[in-house]
């Protein structure tokens, strides 16, 4: 036990490391959590116990028949020439042909192999879980400072807006929008608190721990100036497909086995007599008990039973190789979208680069016309809602990026 975790903390790290490595040092409490997730997450915990049981199995199948001992008293007393048959005890082994327990013990290592892949599989599924559940709360907080940013904003036109009402340059009308607007993203943070709360919760779940409990984000997630390599070919050896490999193995273990056993056993034993001397007996060696060796073999004539089995590993085989197919078909196109995605996450980081420079320009532009005495409040609204749907659309790319490189970790490393 203590060696495949080890095997699986390894991979577990690998895929950490290419999977945060943009994080820039402030990963360390993401990697803690995630290696709580590997101590307490009932899942995992279930597919090790389905791995340990299917170990132990090997222990289970490395044993002989069982051994066959019988007793019986003549009720009616047979007489031989020695005397009188009291009663009879009798035991007998049978053992499998040659190999046939070491082919038992293949086939049920091969089982709890296909089992281990499980165990990797979870693990780095349970990566990605928590680490998509961490850029949504990085997503969340993040739009919702930029929510306080903008409500902060308004507050200011507001101020100018009644000065301007003093000067006979402004209406209230333009007062109570600005207030209005305030108002609608006080909502929007309200509803993302609540957002917040809901996924903490998922994020603790994952971790088996109580929901409220309080998860450190980090305060800046930034776009990497360049993507990192992407090597497809290690798509084939992907934990997902490696299972089917040992899938097959497992066949072709469970086939092997079935040849063994479709070759005869044999066994040995003896059989004991209690013979009682009579008192009219004369005989030399009267009284001397039987004891007779024995050496039986069990012969399979009828093997369809073999042969059906055969017939069915074959069509195992093939329905495997099309089920590893048709994952490894699924899995490129995950692949594919998930590149695609988080191209598309980029141009449209860029994009927001852009607008949200050109809307604070614009900004600046309102300012210096108050300062001239000639201000619209309606272009204020107008430039204020667009530079919050920049400045969101700039978070959610990020986090579009950051939960797309995810899946292509997933997707490539080994």
């Amino acid at each position: 036990m203590k060696i495949l975790n080890i095997h699986i903390v390894h991979k577990a790290v690998l895929l950490f490391g290419s999977l945060f490595f943009f994080l820039n040092g402030q990963s360390q409490e993401l990697e803690t959590y995630i290696n709580e997730a590997f101590e307490n997450n009932p899942e995992i915990q279930a597919f090790e116990l389905q791995y340990n049981i299917a170990s132990e199995k090997v222990n289970e199948v490395n044993t002989l028949p069982n051994t066959e001992f019988s007793a019986g008293y003549f009720v009616l007393e047979p007489e031989t020439r020695t005397g009188t048959q009291r009663f009879k005890v009798s035991a007998k082994q049978m053992l499998p042909w040659f190999g046939t327990i070491t082919s038992r013990e293949n086939y049920a290592s091969s089982l709890a192999d296909a089992k281990y892949e499980d165990i990797v599989i979870a693990k780095r599924k349970l990566i990605v879980s928590i680490a998509q559940s961490y850029y949504r709360l990085y997503d969340n907080k993040a739009k919702q400072a930029v929510l306080v940013e903008n409500r902060e904003l308004l507050k200011t036109y507001e101020t100018l807006a009644l000065t301007s009402i003093e000067v006979g340059k402004a209406s209230a009308v333009d007062v109570f929008k600005l207030q209005m607007q305030q108002n609608e993203l006080e909502q929007l943070e309200q509803v993302l608190e609540q957002q917040y709360l809901a996924e903490q919760t998922n994020f603790n779940k994952l971790l088996n721990r109580e929901k409220n409990i309080e998860i450190e984000v980090v305060d800046e997630l930034i776009m990497p100036s360049e993507d990192f390599e992407i090597p497809s070919e290690n798509l084939a050896l992907h934990p997902e497909l490696l299972k089917y490999d040992k899938l097959f193995q497992s066949v072709e273990q469970s086939e092997v086995l079935n040849q063994k056993e479709s070759n005869p056993s044999f066994g040995f034993g003896f059989d004991y007599i209690n013979i009682q001397a009579d008192s009219d007996i004369t005989f030399s060696e009267k009284g001397k008990d039987i004891f007779m060796p024995m050496v039986s073999l069990s012969i399979p004539i009828f093997n369809k039973k073999y042969k059906s089995k055969t017939k069915q590993n074959e069509l195992q085989q093939q329905e495997i190789e099309a089920q590893k197919q048709e994952r490894l078909n699924s899995l490129e196109t995950l692949l594919d979208t998930a590149i695609n995605d988080r191209i598309s996450a980029r141009i449209s980081y860029n994009t927001q680069v852009k607008n949200i420079k050109q809307a604070k320009d614009a900004e600046d532009i309102l300012i210096r016309s108050y300062e001239t005495g000639t201000i619209d409040f309606n272009d204020v609204l107008d430039i204020q809602e667009l530079q919050l749907k920049f400045q969101m659309d700039q978070t959610e790319s990020i986090k579009a990026y950051y939960i797309q490189s995810t899946i292509i970790n997933y997707l490539i490393t080994n």
